[in-house]
């Protein structure tokens, strides 16, 4: 599997993903859909249905595209989750093509919304994962996470 990892958009570099604001945009990562990382996250969700996990004319599970959103927080803020942490709150994929074992993908993301509800706050971020070659839609991921007890920390 071949690898490549790099920067287009002007990234929150140097931050946490904590600190992420509206605008913030992440990436993109670019790299081959390999069986390995599709079989894997397939077994890891327990999706064992042949199209996941066959050796011929495999595709990639919609909601593996999270693991593309870990990717450009580690890219974009390599200072970790910083003193508050994430919890994955909510997500939606939609498929609009199967990504499929061999192909070239490239995801990015961009923060859409960041607000306060009953004391937490909240963290909207949209990724795209798109084929390569020729620019198509693959997958479109929507994340909310909440950054844990963050108001109640600052009010002590």
């Amino acid at each position: 599997m071949t690898s490549a990892f790099f920067h287009e958009a002007p990234v929150a570099t140097g931050r946490y993903t904590s600190d992420l604001e509206v605008g913030d945009e992440l990436g993109p990562v670019e790299y081959t859909m390999s069986r390995f990382i599709a079989r894997e996250y397939g077994h890891a969700n327990e999706l064992h249905q042949s199209c996941f996990q066959g050796l011929t004319d495999a595709i990639a599970p919609p909601t593996l595209v999270h693991i593309d959103k870990l990717r450009l927080y580690k890219i974009a803020c390599p200072a970790g989750a910083g003193p508050h942490a994430r919890i994955h709150y909510e997500f939606d994929a939609e498929i609009h093509a199967p990504v499929r074992v061999g192909m070239r993908v490239r995801s990015s993301g961009k923060v859409v919304l960041r607000y306060e509800k009953k004391g937490r706050e909240y963290v909207v971020t949209d990724i795209d994962m798109r084929a390569v070659d020729d620019g198509r839609l693959l997958i479109s991921y929507h994340d909310t996470v909440i950054l844990s007890f963050r108001a109640a920390a600052e009010a002590t």
